[in-house]
């Protein structure tokens, strides 16, 4: 069991790696724009590109994973991520900007496949929910790069710089907690996966819930500031606390989700976060004070903290492969990350912020509406069923 629960922390340790790139990435955006002289609606369609190399290269996880078991390509695609948090800082143009943000996303979806698949593997030994903390080690993660990336921004440290440090650091991090991870490997009879395939049925249901939850988050992200400023007149300060609001009760409640899986069981965990994000959401749209706006921001990162989590443990559980139905659920997850901004987008301009948001009330709702998806068939675990 003492070697289970290393496991169990080698495995958050890569997570909140993981989400470290992604913060320090994230808080230099601004010069890696100024440093390729892009417009804004070039950066748009730049950043577009992580997520297209994300969704084509996940299914290619399950086949890496095969071929050399879970340690090895776990830690071979965590050093492949973190060192291509590089490559975006040294682009000098739209052109080279998007293929290495195409790269940075492939990595990264890559990894983010084979780190869940093992830290399902772990939740199942163990037998209690760990996946909401291991994604709230992701989001620790992230704060901690995005504050370190704010402090290299703030001190005029060229993000060239920052990243090549970054790099490093956390390369030697990720791939030492590798050394500790669980080592699967597949059956002797067992076909390899293929290299690319649609997502089976399991995973479009599955997905879907996903689908709901990734699309709040992403307009919350990007939108949360800009509808305090735009809706309701606020100052910057206030606009960006909405969005810190958001992401921190996000964490919190990740890191805390899994007590309350193995308390309610993950269907009913599911169906309640949907009505609190369902909430947040119509508290955003009705807003008439800033205060209220923000409640409803921090309602809607409490709801969907855990939704991701859980569809991904549900997918590891649906078949004898998890990476690959794990890269199936992300592939079609991760979808709403890449269309949420633009479609949150074209409606304001069309209309307003405040229509746009009721378009993420009602896909909050879906949460609790299709939560049952959650639960695999014939399984009556405590902490998976409702």
């Amino acid at each position: 069991m003492s070697e289970l629960r290393q496991a169990r922390y080698a495995v958050a340790a890569v997570f909140c790696v993981h989400g470290s790139v992604t913060g320090s990435f994230a808080t230099r955006v601004p010069w890696i724009q100024d440093h390729a002289s892009l417009s804004p609606g070039q950066l748009g369609l730049a950043l577009a590109f992580p997520a297209i190399g994300a969704s084509l290269s996940m299914p290619l996880a399950a086949r890496i994973s095969h071929r050399f078991g879970s340690r090895a390509a776990l830690r071979g695609l965590i050093a492949l991520w973190t060192l291509a948090l590089v490559l975006p800082s040294l682009a000098p143009n739209l052109v080279t900007l998007c293929a290495a943000l195409f790269v940075y996303g492939a990595t990264a979806g890559m990894a983010d496949v084979a780190m869940n698949a093992i830290g399902v593997e772990v939740e199942q030994r163990l037998g209690k929910s760990i996946m909401s903390g291991l994604h709230g080690m992701w989001s620790v993660g992230t704060l901690i790069g995005s504050g370190i990336g704010t402090l290299a921004a703030h001190l005029d440290v060229s993000a060239q710089l920052h990243h090549a440090v970054a790099a490093v650091v956390l390369t030697v991090a990720g791939t030492t907690a590798c050394h500790w991870v669980l080592n699967l490997r597949p059956a002797e009879d067992e076909e390899a996966p293929p290299r690319f395939a649609l997502p089976p049925k399991s995973a479009w249901l599955i997905g879907a819930v996903g689908f709901c939850a990734v699309f709040a988050e992403g307009a919350s992200l990007d939108w949360s500031a800009v509808y305090l400023r735009d809706i309701l007149s606020t100052s910057a300060g206030v606009a960006a606390a909405a969005t810190t609001g958001f992401a921190l009760t996000m964490a919190a409640a990740r890191i805390a989700g899994d007590a309350v899986v193995d308390r309610f069981g993950a269907v009913r965990t599911v169906r309640i976060s949907g009505a609190v994000a369902t909430l947040g959401g119509v508290l955003v749209v009705l807003a008439g004070h800033p205060l209220v706006a923000m409640a409803g921001f921090g309602l809607l990162g409490l709801g969907i903290a855990v939704v991701v989590p859980l569809a991904f443990a549900a997918a590891g559980r649906t078949g004898p492969n998890a990476s690959q139905a794990i890269a199936g659920v992300a592939t079609v997850t991760y979808t709403a990350g890449l269309i949420a901004p633009s479609i949150i987008g074209g409606i304001a301009q069309a209309s307003n912020l405040t229509v746009s948001f009721i378009l993420v009330t009602v896909l909050a709702t879906g949460i609790a509406a299709f939560s049952a998806v959650l639960r695999p068939a014939g399984v009556r675990d405590a902490h998976l069923d409702s």
